[in-house]
């Protein structure tokens, strides 16, 4: 199959690639950085495994219009993602606007893009990176927890109009990953909320789950993968939750 994931050379990205490889997939790591890219790319075509890279910017039209007609798209993983942490009067129009089109609009427009070379092939899958903050919500968060929480809705309509296909398109959403991503949040929610780092990571991310952990990268790339299998080809417009527990409070 032909794999394409956005986002592809961060923490989770390139984790879901790095599997997918390592099951003899063809990977296409897709980010905004072209030495990042060749990087992450390199780093697998040096263990024998097949992956190419392309500069995809899914806010952008053309660079969406130019992915599509490359490549022969079987699974689509909607990875890409950035964070701002703001009181909403405090969180500049723009930012909150551009947060939106990287992990809304964006999967949006490259699902649309693609779903025509699936459904002619009779094959689809596509698989949103979300957060538990799809389900819940957190203080200062605005932009990325109704982004999230409309990657939900999002899939539920894009699997009705397709179900008479083999096509399933799923959301996973874990709770806090050890990622640069989330590296940055903890400095954030350090200062906003004037607590050590340590502080943040014990009294706000990890309080609320009751195993007390960070969720691991191969855990998100082992439930991608398995959403992928003959076994998952009918689970559609669900929300596979990883999140130590913390939503069954």
């Amino acid at each position: 199959m032909q794999i394409l994931i956005t986002g592809g050379t961060g923490g989770i990205g390139f984790a879901i690639a790095s599997h997918f490889a390592e099951q003899q997939h063809q990977v296409i790591i897709a980010d905004l950085h072209q030495a990042s890219i060749d990087t992450k790319v390199a780093q697998l075509k040096q263990l024998g495994y097949h992956a190419e890279g392309i500069l995809l910017d899914v806010t952008n039209a053309d660079s969406i219009a130019r992915c599509a007609a490359q490549y022969n798209i079987d699974v689509l993983v909607n990875n890409a993602g950035i964070q701002h942490v703001a009181r909403l009067e405090d969180f500049p129009p723009e930012k909150w606007q551009m947060l939106l089109n990287v992990m809304l609009t964006g999967p949006a427009m490259l699902s649309r893009a693609l779903l025509p070379g699936m459904r002619e092939r009779n094959f689809g899958r596509i698989i949103n990176i979300g957060s538990i903050h799809a389900l819940i919500a957190s203080p200062f968060k605005s932009a990325y927890v109704a982004a999230k929480h409309g990657l939900l809705g999002f899939s539920k309509v894009v699997a009705l109009e397709n179900a008479d296909k083999n096509f399933t398109i799923n959301t996973v959403c874990p709770a806090y990953v050890k990622t640069p991503l989330v590296e940055q949040q903890i400095a954030a929610q350090a200062k906003e909320h004037n607590l050590t780092e340590q502080q943040v990571i014990e009294q706000i991310m990890l309080a609320p789950m009751p195993q007390k952990a960070f969720i691991g990268v191969d855990e998100i790339a082992a439930t991608t993968a398995f959403l992928c299998s003959d076994a998952a080809r009918h689970m559609t417009a669900q929300t596979l939750v990883l999140d130590g527990g913390w939503t069954a409070r």
